[in-house]
């Protein structure tokens, strides 16, 4: 054989290379530059970590004991393999769903979360700020840094729900149902699975308490963040908003106010004393779902609070199919755990969700750039979710079904 022709070389003419050399336009704005770089969940993860002090990322990333229950929980949605239809319509999709009786403008809303005002000085405002513009709930806190009433005032017209624990206190409970009442928050969102405080060790290993200890090594470790810490010292002071003892670790804060010996019949006197929607969180087996909806709920979340209570604990997303299949006809079933993008929301519609709650994924956002970083991660979750509809072959969250979703390790 003879030598190969060799390719013609010649010089590219201007209008040629043109389209190839289009930079991205320069954002001014120094938060929206960095957050536009963020094109998932885990990239806005990895600018918090950068952002904030360690303890102040190891309190929103971390989990109880060995952190086993969380890890579990991520590596579900790993196992996962979709199953999609080809040659669907789904040149239009919609996100549209009902949620205690009213729709949410995507299927999902941003659960409760602890110390917000300590990751970013914007807090629980800028985060319900953020959900009212994407048309869906928040919950806030008993555990929040803004009162309810604050809340309410900055976003009167959006869907709020008040989370709560029960206390030792019943009157003190009583007071906090009235308030919310009289703020305009549609639901209470109970949290059942904190009878004692789960060892979170990343938090006693980082001595993190309320107010922050500033001890050496918190002081030493903030000052390489000095926009966190001059925003954490120029705003009004850290703090519990809807609690009155407010000083110590979690732990203690805890033992002293949350009241382990709380029961079902508790359940009852709650649903007594609140008129409007009433939501269980913390549910992890199909009796203790019976029970609650039994005892007036109208809603469960199968969780287990992030894998920040028992470690060990099962994953909310094994749970599902069975409590879904077990209460559906009767009430709302939510989950939360381990959900970082709108891939993983889809994954929980099509195991019998009716709705998903988040929480670190939005954290990730706040930590990353405040209200705005919230936004972003609600916009980039909802694009995920869009995308995967289309993939799957649906154009609306009703016809996620379990065909569309099964366990590598259960393929026949």
């Amino acid at each position: 054989m003879g030598p190969r022709p060799r390719s013609r070389r010649r010089f590219p003419r201007s209008s040629e290379l043109a389209p190839l050399l289009r930079p991205r336009p320069f954002i001014l704005d120094r938060t929206d530059r960095r957050l536009a770089r963020a094109e998932s969940v885990s990239a806005l993860r990895a600018i918090a970590r950068q952002r904030v002090p360690r303890a102040v990322f190891d309190y929103t990333d971390g989990g109880a004991g060995d952190e086993i229950a969380m890890e579990r929980s991520a590596e579900f949605f790993r196992d996962i393999e979709f199953h999609p239809r080809v040659l669907r319509d789904v040149s239009r999709v919609d996100t549209r769903t009902p949620v205690l009786g009213s729709e949410s403008a995507l299927p999902f809303g941003l659960g409760p979360t602890g110390f917000t005002r300590m990751m970013h000085h914007e807090g629980e405002i800028g985060v319900a700020r953020a959900a009212a513009r994407a048309g869906v709930p928040y919950a806030l806190s008993t555990m929040g840094t803004t009162s309810l009433e604050d809340v309410s005032d900055a976003v009167p017209a959006s869907r709020k729900w008040f989370q709560l624990y029960l206390w030792r206190d019943r009157e003190a409970s009583r007071d906090l149902v009235r308030r919310a009442a009289e703020a305009g928050y549609e639901a209470l969102v109970l949290t059942v699975d904190t009878p004692v405080a789960g060892p979170r060790l990343r938090d006693v290993r980082n001595g993190l308490t309320i107010p922050p200890s500033l001890t050496l090594r918190t002081v030493v470790d903030a000052s390489r963040k000095p926009s966190w810490w001059f925003n954490l010292l120029s705003t009004p002071p850290l703090e519990f908003a809807s609690m009155s003892s407010k000083d110590g670790t979690i732990a203690q804060l805890v033992g002293s106010m949350f009241d382990p010996a709380a029961t079902v019949a508790d359940l009852g006197w709650l649903r007594e004393i609140w008129g409007g929607k009433l939501i269980v969180k913390g549910v992890q087996g199909v009796a203790d779902a019976r029970a609650v909806v039994d005892a007036g709920a109208d809603a469960v979340v199968v969780s287990n609070h992030g894998g920040r209570q028992l470690d060990r604990a099962p994953v909310p997303m094994e749970q599902l199919p069975a409590i879904a299949k077990a209460i559906g006809d009767h009430a709302d079933v939510l989950v939360d755990g381990g959900i970082r993008s709108g891939a993983d929301v889809a994954v929980a519609l099509c195991l019998g969700a009716d709705f998903v709650l988040i929480g670190r994924a939005y954290l990730f956002g706040l930590m990353a750039g405040g209200e705005r970083g919230v936004d972003r991660a609600l916009e980039l979750m909802a694009v995920e979710l869009r995308n995967t509809m289309q993939l799957l072959g649906v154009d609306s969250i009703d016809q996620l079904q379990d065909s569309h979703v099964r366990r590598r390790d259960q393929r026949g």
